[in-house]
């Protein structure tokens, strides 16, 4: 059987730029090479499409020490006649064919990758590719459409309200009333289209407000302020069921973090020691069950295809819904590839799985 012609897209013009790098290496050190033949692209921070190394070494994350894709004069182009041909161009001015494209696996992290705008190119070159579509995608990625949808089906959320930044410059007492109705603090300030915790504050006074605010605003035009809630914090991964079928949920993480505020970028990616990630989590068997079936139909309500994690807060009156992360981490410690492997399912064999729902769309 022809190995299929897999292009691994990561990078890109977010600010989980170098997130993207390193759930790329994962990919990189784990697929099967008997079945794919991996064609490395990295997208520049300017967004520029280019030849990247295939070795998992290079964009690994280590502490102090972000990989981030560079401009060396190489270009890489995506055929948009329907020919699913992907070609080279050198810095000489040679361009050379790498083939037809059988499936992408976007591993961008944040806007411009993973907001639906990749996922609205794909659409456009005929190609398939893993994970969730264009509405899924935009939806996941803007905090809040996602806890708009969410409630509409039934899916318990953070207690929120969302301040445009407008509305933040021309009536600032008025947002302040909106957030005084959350009740007590702390707060939790975020940008309402950013990931990794960039940009996120928690307030544990008001006079922090401002400053929160502006953080956030530095990131999106708009922010979501969520009350901060009294509880653990608990993970569950979701990837489609085959023809059909309902979404499968992982068994429960649990993020238990010491010596810092919350789970912040730096805890994620930096200082692994103030955080310890649970798995599978001390849950009882009805809580498991009641948590796998909100996950599944957070999953649902935003028509989520791929992969999905779904982040909780389990508290004195149950399970509440944080986020939705539609491309979540992926090197082989990443939660949600644990999760699975906690599962049964290997990561390899999760690769293996999210590119079959690609190509069976």
């Amino acid at each position: 059987m022809a190995k299929l012609n897999l292009v691994l897209l990561f990078g890109g013009r977010s600010s989980e730029h170098s997130i993207s790098c390193a759930t790329a290496a994962g990919v990189l050190g784990a697929i099967d090479r008997t079945k794919y033949n991996v064609i490395a692209v990295g997208i520049t921070k300017q967004g520029v499409f280019v030849p990247a190394a295939d070795d998992p070494a290079k964009w690994a994350l280590r502490k102090g020490q972000l990989a981030t894709v560079e401009d060396e004069g190489s270009r890489i182009e995506l055929a948009m006649d329907g020919s699913r041909e992907i070609t080279r161009l050198d810095i000489t001015g040679a361009r050379s064919s790498l083939g037809q494209v059988d499936v992408v696996f976007p591993v961008l992290h944040g806007p411009f990758g993973e907001d639906g705008t990749m996922q609205g190119y794909l659409e456009l070159l005929n190609v398939p590719y893993v994970g969730n579509g264009v509405l899924a995608s935009a939806a996941g990625m803007d905090k809040e459409f996602t806890k708009a949808l969410f409630e509409a089906a039934e899916v318990p959320v953070t207690p929120h309200v969302v301040i445009h930044e407008t509305e933040w410059k021309s009536s600032p007492a008025e947002a302040l009333e909106r957030v005084a109705k959350l009740g007590a603090l702390p707060l939790f300030v975020k940008p309402a289209r950013a990931g990794s915790s960039v940009g996120v504050s928690k307030v544990k006074s008001m006079s922090e407000f401002a400053t929160a605010a502006k953080l956030a605003f530095e990131n999106d035009t708009k922010l979501v302020v969520e009350k901060g809630l009294v509880g653990r914090e608990v993970e569950c991964a979701v990837i489609s069921g085959r023809d059909g079928q309902e979404p499968r949920v992982s068994v429960a993480g649990e993020i238990i973090v010491t010596g810092r505020d919350f789970y912040d970028f730096e805890a994620k990616y930096q200082d692994e020691d103030s955080v310890d990630l649970v798995i599978p989590a001390e849950l009882t068997d009805q809580e498991l069950q009641v948590m796998q079936a909100i996950a599944a139909r957070a999953f649902k309500s935003l028509g989520c295809e791929g992969l999905a994690r779904v982040d909780f807060f389990l508290t004195a009156d149950g399970f509440f819904v944080n986020e939705i992360n539609t491309m979540p981490g992926f090197t082989p410690l990443s939660m949600f590839p644990s999760l699975w492997q906690a599962s049964g399912l290997a990561y390899v064999d999760l690769i293996d799985e999210l590119i079959y729902l690609a190509l069976n769309k």
